[in-house]
């Protein structure tokens, strides 16, 4: 989501980088992505994350505690919940938007948890949340499938580089994928 601006100074743009092993591992699960995802625009306690992953308080904690651990995920500022009990909820850094292929290396399974992520989340929201749409096919060379990435990240970069500006806007979710289909 990029950095705050300073007060008095320019903001120093976002570039990508390598992900660490740790940031990987943290990355190459499903539920792990659908946490991040989730706290990235609110903070959230773990029984919320639990209520709305639909599994229970101990499973989220151990994935919580790995994305903390990786720096994914930060725990905000303890708070009072509703019956007066404290809560410690958490947010995500949005440091992974910035990191360059941090799956590339991973296991099939786990270079997967992105999609499996994303699946389930656009099941939860419903065929009516779709607001666009496009499906292509293309012959392409390895240096056409390189080009191609740049320029649609670096377009998508930009936005999430000014994302902070436009927090007063409706919340979207997308994925940018291209794979070579099964013969």
């Amino acid at each position: 989501m990029g950095e705050p601006e300073q007060s008095g100074t320019a903001r120093r743009p976002r570039t990508r980088r390598p992900a660490t092993v740790q940031e990987a591992k943290a990355l190459a699960h499903p539920l792990r992505v659908r946490i991040l995802r989730l706290c990235l625009t609110r903070e959230l306690t773990n029984k919320e994350l639990a209520d709305r992953l639909e599994v229970t308080p101990g499973t989220v904690l151990y994935h919580v505690r790995q994305l903390v651990d990786a720096g994914l995920l930060l725990a905000a500022p303890v708070r009072t919940g509703a019956s007066g009990a404290l809560e410690k909820p958490y947010r995500a850094t949005g440091e992974t938007w910035w990191l360059d292929s941090p799956l590339a290396e991973a296991d099939p399974a786990s270079a997967s948890a992105p999609v499996e992520a994303f699946q389930q989340e656009l099941s939860e929201a419903g065929p009516d949340s779709v607001r666009s749409y496009a499906r292509f096919a293309l012959h392409l060379s390895d240096e056409d499938v390189s080009e191609l990435d740049r320029r649609i990240v670096a377009v998508l970069d930009e936005y999430v580089a000014t994302e902070d500006q436009r927090a007063d806007q409706p919340l979207y979710s997308g994925v940018f994928l291209l794979h070579r289909p099964a013969d």
